[in-house]
């Protein structure tokens, strides 16, 4: 039997506030753009966040550890995956795309999880599926056109659009890795792990930014600090929990159209601190995103629930 699904206040706030959180990490990811590099950004990031959370998880470390060797290659590719290539690929994104773009491009990673699993993971893709991709790559089109199909014969695109793209493609990889090599860790201990070895890759890229393109911050700044504690704890640790939590009120189904409230609230903010108001093509742009992903996660007519 399927347990009923708890919503009130508290599971409300737990669903809606991160997606306001992770909007907001996009904003301020825009607004460091010219004063921290993206890679410095994203290292400094996880390594705060690790930080903040070791006092949690200290305890729960060694009775997990030899978990953690056993199955230290599958957490270090999610630890790149997720905090490294996906968080960076966002931040460089964010130096030449604006906020709404980027996290509507973002809004569309169910579809691509849904192509990784028809080609490596063996999921079949019905006709209803396949309307719902075919919908939301319609809407990522507008984004990235700008509502002008035109480009598409020209290949006009904002270079931060593109590595957005290249982002979500990886982020469906680790939610596929997630669902079928997860690790048989606590959730927090889990997000440490992978977050340890996910920041060795986060500094590597950020000394090669460095070295190689000569990339530099400014740290010494208020400015800066607010960057980095925002980054740091609301986004990669509080949002994280809470979704957690809201997840197990309400199993998986529901909070994926909350997610995709991220790039509302990503507009807003936009407009109220940067001044980036959007346009017509960001509006038409989410309704045909959230279309595709209900046609594609709606169950089949005579089915119980999804898988």
């Amino acid at each position: 039997m399927q347990r009923q699904a708890r919503f009130d206040a508290t599971t409300l706030a737990l669903l809606v506030l991160p997606p306001l959180f992770w909007a907001g990490n996009a904003v301020v990811g825009r607004y460091a753009a010219g004063l921290i590099a993206p890679m410095a950004l994203n290292a400094l990031r996880w390594l705060l966040a690790g930080l903040l959370l070791l006092p949690f998880v200290w305890r729960d470390l060694r009775p997990h550890a030899a978990v953690m060797r056993r199955e230290w290659l599958v957490i270090a590719v999610l630890g790149v995956c997720g905090m490294g290539t996906y968080n960076a690929l966002q931040y460089l994104a964010l130096t030449t795309s604006t906020a709404p773009n980027v996290t509507l491009i973002a809004a569309s990673a169910p579809i691509f999880a849904l192509g990784f699993g028809a080609l490596f993971f063996g999921q079949r893709i019905d006709r209803r599926r396949s309307l719902g991709a075919a919908v939301s790559i319609v809407g990522v089109l507008l984004v990235l056109v700008h509502g002008d199909f035109a480009r598409l014969l020209t290949l006009t695109f904002v270079p931060g659009d593109l590595f957005m793209l290249v982002a979500s493609a990886l982020w469906s990889v680790y939610t596929w890795l997630l669902r079928t090599r997860r690790p048989p860790l606590p959730p927090m201990v889990l997000l440490f792990a992978q977050i340890a070895l996910g920041s060795i890759f986060c500094v590597a890229c950020a000394l090669v930014e460095w070295q190689v393109f000569g990339k530099m911050s400014r740290f010494d700044t208020p400015a800066a600090a607010w960057v980095l504690a925002y980054v740091a704890v609301l986004p990669s640790l509080v949002g994280y929990l809470m979704w957690d939590r809201g997840v197990a009120r309400t199993g998986a189904t529901l909070p994926i159209f909350f997610a995709n409230l991220a790039p509302v609230f990503a507009a807003i903010l936009s407009a109220l601190l940067l001044s980036e108001w959007p346009q017509w093509y960001h509006a038409a742009g989410l309704a045909f995103i959230l279309l595709g992903i209900h046609l594609a996660s709606r169950p089949a007519r005579g089915s119980g629930f999804n898988r």
